[in-house]
C-alpha cells in the first residue's frame, strides 16, 4: 500500500476507515499485530508473511526493499 511505501517500510500494519470521502489512513504501524486480521480471516498471516520472506530471499539481493 502507497501509505507503507511513503513511510519506507516493507511491511507493515495499515489502519483505515470508511469515509463519506472514501477510505481514510488513520496510522501506519511498523510492527503490526497480526491477532485481529487472523482471526477474522482465519489465516496464519504471520506464517504467509514468513513464506514471502523466504521466497524474496531466495531470488538474491533484497527485493523488497531494493536494498542488499
Amino acid at each position: 500500500m502507497k501509505a507503507a511505501k511513503v513511510m519506507g517500510l516493507d511491511l507493515a500494519g495499515v489502519d483505515i476507515v470508511r469515509s463519506d470521502r472514501g477510505p481514510l489512513v488513520l496510522e501506519v504501524n511498523s510492527s503490526p499485530g497480526l491477532e485481529g486480521i487472523e482471526t477474522a480471516t482465519k489465516k496464519n498471516v504471520a506464517d504467509a508473511i514468513i513464506r514471502y520472506i523466504e521466497k524474496d530471499i531466495l531470488k538474491g539481493p533484497n527485493k523488497i526493499s531494493g536494498k542488499g
